[in-house]
C-alpha cells in the first residue's frame, strides 16, 4: 500500500504537524510504501522572502530526518525538485471548475481572516491533487480540515478517468479522529498561518514563551477547572497514556493547582518527549552536504514514478511531439 503525505515548510514544525501526521510516518515507512515530501511550492502562498523560503525548506528537511524519516525505507523529497508535478497540475486543472474551487474551506477561511488571496491560494487544491495523483497514492493521512482537498483530488481523478480513460487511482483519506485537529495556543486549529503554534524544535526560551501564552479562563488556584474546555488539557493529553490522562484530569478538577503550574508541567513533558530528536536535529543541521545529497537521491526516486504518470497523462491528452507525430501518421493512414 502506498501512503503519501507532505508538510509545508512555511515555518518550524509544530505540535499540530507532529500529532496529526508526522508521528505516524515512522510506522508507515516500516509497514508501507511511504512517499513523503516537503511542500515548498504550497508554502509560496504565504511567501515572505527568498531567505525565509530557502531556510524554511532546509529546516523542514532536517526536522523530518531528525524525527525518524529514513530515506532508505521511504521516498523523501522536496516538492519543487519535481517539475513533473507542476506540469501535471495544469492538466488536472481542466478537470475542475471555478465554482468548485470557490467552495474550498481553506480558501474561504483565510479570506475570512483577512488574508488577501492570490491565484495560487485559489488553485491550491489542484496542486495538492497533482501531488497525490502523480504517485498513485492509495491513502493520504489528512486532518479533518484537509479532507475536502482529498475529495477534490478524487473528483478530479474521476472526471479525468471518465473523459480520457482509466488513468488515476482514487486515493482514500486516513484520519485519526482523536488527533486530527490539534488546538493552538488560542484554541483555534494550530496553524502557522494563524500564528498560534507551539514549535517543539524552538530553543527552550521560545518554547516556554509559547506554552505560557496558552489562553485560559479566569479560574484561580482554588477553583476547579474543566479539562474538556481547556486548551492546556487538550494539548497535554496528546503526550499521555490513558492512566496519565486521568491523573491530569484530576489535577484540573481538584482545586489547588493553577494554570501556571499546569503550563509548566506541559512544557517539561514537551522537552522530555522531544529531547532525543532535538539533539539529532542539531547534528543533521550541521551537515548540510548530507542533507543536500539525501534530497537529490529522494527526488530521483520520486521522479521515476511521477514521470511515468505524467507520460501516461500526456499520451491521453495527445501532448508532446511523439503523440503529435503518431496522430499525424494515424490520420495519414486513414486517408490512404
Amino acid at each position: 500500500m502506498r501512503i503519501l503525505t507532505g508538510v509545508q515548510p512555511s515555518g518550524k514544525l509544530h505540535l499540530g504537524n507532529y500529532f496529526s501526521v508526522i508521528r505516524k510516518l515512522v510506522d508507515y515507512q516500516n509497514r508501507s510504501d511511504l512517499f513523503c515530501f516537503v511542500a515548498d511550492l504550497h508554502a509560496l502562498t504565504s511567501f515572505s522572502n527568498r531567505e525565509n523560503q530557502s531556510n524554511n525548506t532546509f529546516d523542514a528537511v532536517c526536522d523530518f530526518l531528525a524525527l525518524g524519516i529514513d530515506p532508505d525505507k521511504c521516498t523523501f523529497w522536496v516538492q519543487s525538485d519535481l517539475p513533473e508535478v507542476t506540469e501535471l497540475s495544469w492538466y488536472l486543472s481542466m478537470s475542475i471548475t471555478v465554482s468548485q474551487l470557490q467552495l474550498a474551506h481553506s480558501f474561504k477561511d483565510k479570506v475570512a481572516k483577512g488574508i488577501n488571496p492570490s491565484g495560487g491560494l485559489f488553485i491550491y487544491p489542484v496542486l495538492m491533487a497533482a501531488d497525490i495523483l502523480a504517485f498513485n497514492s492509495d491513502k493520504v493521512p489528512v486532518g479533518k480540515d484537509q479532507k475536502q482537498h482529498l475529495e477534490y483530488a478524487r473528483d478530479i481523478a474521476e472526471k479525468f478517468n471518465a473523459q480520457y480513460g482509466e488513468t488515476f487511482k482514487l486515493p482514500e483519506p486516513e484520519i485519526d479522529e482523536e488527533t486530527a485537529i490539534v488546538p493552538g495556543v488560542d484554541g483555534a486549529k494550530m496553524s502557522k498561518s494563524y500564528g498560534n503554534t507551539i514549535n517543539f524544535f524552538d530553543d527552550e526560551k521560545k518554547l516556554k514563551k509559547s506554552v505560557m501564552g496558552i489562553v485560559t479562563d479566569s479560574a484561580g488556584i482554588d477553583d476547579a477547572k474543566d479539562p474538556d474546555k481547556s486548551i492546556i488539557y487538550s494539548i497535554h493529553s496528546l503526550f499521555l497514556d490513558a492512566k496519565s490522562r486521568q491523573q491530569l484530569r484530576e489535577k484540573f478538577t481538584t482545586p489547588g493547582t493553577g494554570y501556571g503550574d499546569l503550563k509548566k508541567n506541559l512544557l517539561n513533558d514537551i522537552l522530555e518527549y522531544f529531547a532525543p530528536q532535538r539533539k539529532e536535529r542539531e547534528r543533521i543541521a550541521n551537515d548540510p552536504a548530507y542533507v543536500i545529497e539525501t534530497m537529490k537521491k529522494g527526488a530521483a526516486k520520486a521522479k521515476e514514478v511521477a514521470s511515468h504518470t505524467l507520460e501516461t497523462v500526456r499520451d491521453r491528452l495527445g501532448i508532446g511531439i511523439e503523440n503529435r507525430i503518431s496522430s499525424v501518421r494515424g490520420a495519414a493512414g486513414k486517408n490512404q
